[in-house]
Formats: structure tokens, sequence, C-alpha cells
């Protein structure tokens, strides 16, 4: 299954980018803010928005807004490109159903060497303790 999101659901914000930039870095507005609706979006099936919400983290406002900002390039065109294709990632993984760990019981060995490691432990202990003379 895969999920498009149409380009009416994501809003785009241009804004000044830290870091490099040459002569244009206090002029030009390169980096991305990209905010795209998770709880209202019609192209997310419910299970889908709910891993979202969960993967996305901090990035998603209180009103269920994702906020990605991109400024890693100089373009515009680049950090735009950029704001999308770490969009399309998250909502890849979130696509994916999460899998049930299955509980597994420790084997023979495991449990041997953890008997062992207990008694190495107590001889230790064992050791240090003062002997006492006997009458």
């Amino acid at each position: 299954m895969s999920i498009r999101i149409g380009e009416d659901e994501i809003e785009e914000r241009f804004i000044r980018a830290s870091g490099p930039g040459g002569q244009n870095v206090n002029k030009v507005a390169t980096a991305v803010q990209l905010r795209f609706d998770v709880r209202t979006s019609p192209s997310l099936p419910e299970d889908v928005r709910e891993r979202l919400i969960r993967l996305a983290g901090k990035r998603v406002t209180g009103e269920g807004v994702l906020v990605i900002e991109a400024g890693r390039f100089r373009t515009r065109e680049r950090n735009r490109r950029d704001a999308r294709e770490r969009l399309a990632h998250l909502v890849e993984k979130a696509e994916e159903p999460v899998r049930r760990r299955v509980k597994t019981l420790p084997g023979a060995g495991a449990k041997e060497r953890r008997l062992e490691e207990k008694r190495r432990q107590s001889r230790a202990k064992k050791e240090r303790k003062p002997v006492f003379p006997q009458d």
C-alpha cells in the first residue's frame, strides 16, 4: 500500500537558514518549514496516523501538525526536496505495522552460565570474610 499526500495538504514557508550561505545568508530565506496536518489529513488511514504521530515525537504540535524544518542546503529547491523526502520517509515508516515481540525463554546454556556466575561471585565473597580460629 502506498499513501499519496496531496499538494493542498502540505504548507511550506521559507525562512532564513542558519549555517553557511555566503553573501546571501542574511538576505535570502532558503530554509523551508514544511507543515502537514496529520490529525485532519484525509490521505492517512487511522492506524498510520497514530503511528506517524508517535514516530514524529516532538515535531508534532499539540494541534497535530507535523513540522519539518530543512536548511541543510544553500538553495530553496534542495531544502524543499529534502523536507518532502523526510516527510515521505516518516510516512513510509508509519505505514509498516508494528511487529509484536514474541516472548522467549532463556536457553539451557544461558541458565547454566548465570548459575555459574552466581557460584563464582559467592566464592569471591566467601573468601573476603575473616577466618576465626577454632578453640
